[in-house]
C-alpha cells in the first residue's frame, strides 16, 4: 500500500475544486460523505477533506487505493488531518 505523501514545500500549490470539513465525524462517516461528493465530481478534479477521526488516514488511503482515486497529499495540524484527493477516471 502506498503511503500518503506529506506536504512538499517545493511542489506547486494544488487548488481544490471542492472542500469538505468533516471534523467531529467518526468512521465511517468521513469516507461516506467524501464518496458522495466524489460521485458528483469529474475525473481529475481535486477534493480537500478535513477530518479529525484518528482512523481517517488509514480509511482514506484504503478508500482511494480501492476506488481508483489518488491521495495526493496528507497534512496534519494538531488533531486535524487534511487530505487532498484527485478523483480517478473510474469513479467509485
Amino acid at each position: 500500500m502506498n503511503s500518503p505523501s506529506q506536504q512538499n514545500p517545493d511542489a506547486p500549490a494544488i487548488t481544490p475544486e471542492h472542500s469538505l470539513d468533516l471534523t467531529g465525524l467518526k468512521c465511517p462517516l468521513p469516507v461516506l460523505k467524501a464518496r458522495r461528493q466524489i460521485n458528483s465530481m469529474a475525473a481529475g478534479e481535486i477534493l480537500q477533506v478535513m477530518a479529525d477521526d484518528p482512523a481517517a488516514p488509514l480509511d482514506f488511503d484504503h478508500f482511494c487505493h480501492t476506488n481508483g482515486h489518488q491521495l495526493v497529499e496528507t497534512q496534519i495540524a494538531e488533531t486535524v488531518f487534511t487530505f487532498i484527493i484527485r478523483v480517478g477516471a473510474g469513479g467509485d
